[in-house]
């Protein structure tokens, strides 16, 4: 087809948003074992019950499943002391997310983000013909001050991932009821608290109470970190008027059957969800101070992954450490579209790879 044809095109702006690019999973050719700690999964895997749950429905796959996930509503709900009919399911906390740009957004507006947060706010925000705004850290952390002081007449939403992603920080939540009480009553709250079962922290809260008795805040969750990445599970709380206004452009099944009932399986498996949060807080707790008597920084973490800060200069970069440890089967992530050029992130997998990493890293910075 010859280029001056008619065809097609993307509205304004499509073509100017930088596209999401997953952590590596493959090693290169002839690595005999793959550790892969790119992508903050669930070492133990998914829970027994949940594997067993997605068998039953395989023999039902002709069948759609509920349009509203009830019963998966009512299980997240009976976990957590919540109204079902407040909660939204969907494919992955990441479809909610961009659901909530694209029906509280519009060009013209804008929206409020940290500088090294979750890729897809920025594109979310890009997609609904928006203005992203992402506003300066403190110490790799959210600073309230500055994502208040970036509020303008235009602001319609401020997204906060609490814990963050890929720095590992949080904001302790009387900073967040200070940060909602300062914020005008018709911008929306969204608090991303994907990484919230791994919290170990007293003045953390995932932000159940503040999404119930506000008009104006809403709560994100995601059922990969409990096991469950490959099957998409994510999950909303909010007033009724928001729920009611996605549930209106949300897709009539965007949680599929096997989802349902794998999510519904793992969230009431509270044992497993306990082993997973305790094996984290073990190894955390191991390879941060693993990591700094090798003399590299490592960003204080409350999720499952630890971020990695290399030194400066070719020798023991991030990237050339990223090479060395992908021929030896460990793969990490690399950070440099997250604003650290010369960092890794390392998802916290088991004793083996946790161990081999280490040990690895050790021969590395001796070469």
């Amino acid at each position: 087809m010859k280029q001056d044809q008619p065809r097609p095109a993307p509205r304004a702006g499509i073509m100017d948003i930088e596209a999401y690019v997953p952590g590596k999973s493959t090693a290169p050719a002839g690595v005999a074992k793959v550790y892969k700690l790119s992508a903050n999964e669930n070492p133990l895997g998914p829970s027994p019950k949940a594997i067993e749950a997605a068998r039953e429905v395989a023999a039902k796959l002709d069948v759609y499943p509920d349009g509203s996930a009830r019963r998966l509503r009512e299980a997240i709900a009976e976990v957590h002391g919540l109204n079902p009919a407040n909660i939204i399911c969907s494919n992955g906390s990441d479809e909610i997310l961009g659901l909530l740009a694209q029906t509280y957004l519009a060009p013209g507006d804008e929206a409020v983000f940290t500088e090294h947060a979750f890729m897809v706010y920025k594109i979310y925000i890009q997609a609904a013909g928006a203005k992203p705004v992402a506003v300066k850290e403190t110490d790799e952390r959210a600073d309230i001050d500055a994502i208040l002081a970036a509020v303008t007449p235009a602001t319609r939403v401020v997204f906060l991932a609490n814990p963050n992603n890929p720095t590992g920080t949080y904001v302790p939540f009387q900073e967040v009821r200070r940060l909602h009480a300062a914020l005008p009553k018709d911008v929306l709250l969204v608090l991303d608290a994907a990484y919230a079962e791994y919290v170990r922290r007293n003045d953390y809260e995932a932000g159940i109470e503040l999404a119930g008795s506000s008009e104006n805040v809403v709560m994100t969750r995601t059922f990969s970190k409990l096991g469950l990445g490959g099957a998409r599970v994510g999950w909303m709380y909010g007033p009724a008027h928001i729920v009611d206004a996605i549930n209106r452009i949300r897709g009539p099944f965007n949680v599929n059957a096997t989802a349902i009932e794998a999510g519904i399986a793992a969230i009431r498996d509270r044992a497993h969800i306990e082993r997973s949060a305790t094996h984290n807080e073990k190894w955390l707790a191991w390879l941060s101070a693993e990591l700094t008597g090798l003399g590299l920084r490592v960003t204080p973490s409350v999720g499952n992954f630890v971020l990695i800060h290399f030194p400066d200069g070719k020798k023991h970069s991030a990237a050339a450490a990223d090479d060395y440890l992908s021929a030896r089967g460990y793969i990490l992530r690399r950070v440099t579209g997250y604003g650290f050029p010369n960092a890794l992130r390392m998802s916290i997998g088991t004793e083996e790879a946790n161990r081999g990493v280490i040990d690895a890293l050790k021969t590395f910075l001796k070469s």
